[in-house]
């Protein structure tokens, strides 16, 4: 009888004792999952490589460095930003909590640069301005660096030189004595590209500014024929350089 006595505490000791570590149990299996879970999710963003398609929107205007009509030099011009836009594709190699992305993109720039400031005019003469339309291909290189990269939530900042290439351009030059005027372009030019990038799962958005390192005027000349009684002789001299800012929206794979 003591024996099967015995033998009946233990069962009964046994199954409180289940009883109490079946919760406890139950947490380790859930946590662990859990940990499954967040390993799966992290594999699944945390990528060493994505790819990517963004466009987007950019404003542009010019820092001017030298500007001489008919010999005269043209103080503060009034530069305004127009919109353009712009499409790229990218690859992104990922170190941990930095990045190297390198982009190919075509974009569409237009600016305008009002000239009457500083050249003596009357009240009839019409304002002269130069509007400008440039397309080009650019090839950016990022070094950027996560703030936040939690899952599918990352934060970025990013820093890094940008080569472009000219493809096609139309400069019109309004309201000038001198007629029929022409400007070629440097077909080549360098820039210095910022920015901040935000993305949620698959889908980003990019805030930057860009701005070019060299003068894209190579030079500007108009048919002195074509003037009436010599009127605005002298050289034109149109140095700048692109500032631009843009806003994209793309998606990650």
């Amino acid at each position: 009888m003591v024996g099967r006595k015995e033998k009946i505490i233990f069962l009964l000791s046994a199954a409180i004792v289940l009883c109490l570590l079946r919760p406890a149990i139950a947490a380790a299996q859930s946590l662990a999952r859990g940990k499954e879970e967040i390993a799966t999710r992290q594999m699944r963003y945390n990528k060493k490589i994505n790819f990517g398609i963004k466009g987007g929107f950019r404003s542009t205007t010019y820092i001017v460095s030298d500007l001489l009509i008919a010999g005269q030099r043209v103080e503060d011009p009034q530069k305004n930003y127009l919109l353009g836009y712009y499409a790229a594709l990218f690859t992104r190699f990922n170190f941990k909590r930095r990045f190297l992305q390198a982009e190919i993109s075509y974009n569409i720039d237009r600016a305008e640069v009002l000239l009457n400031k500083g050249i003596p005019t009357s009240s009839s003469t019409p304002i002269r301005n130069v509007t400008s339309n440039i397309q080009s291909i650019s090839f950016p290189l990022m070094c950027g660096f996560y703030i936040v990269r939690n899952g599918p939530y990352t934060l970025s900042v990013f820093l890094g030189p940008k080569a472009e290439y000219i493809v096609k351009s139309n400069i019109d030059y309004e309201n000038f004595e001198q007629q029929n005027i022409k400007e070629k372009l440097h077909p080549l030019n360098l820039a210095i590209v910022s920015g901040i990038s935000v993305s949620i799962s698959k889908v980003f958005f990019d805030f930057r500014y860009e701005q070019e390192t060299m003068n894209i005027s190579k030079s500007v000349s108009y048919d002195p024929q074509a003037n009436e009684s010599g009127a605005g002789a002298g050289n034109i001299k149109f140095h700048r350089r692109g500032s631009s800012l843009s806003f994209s929206f793309g998606v990650l794979f």
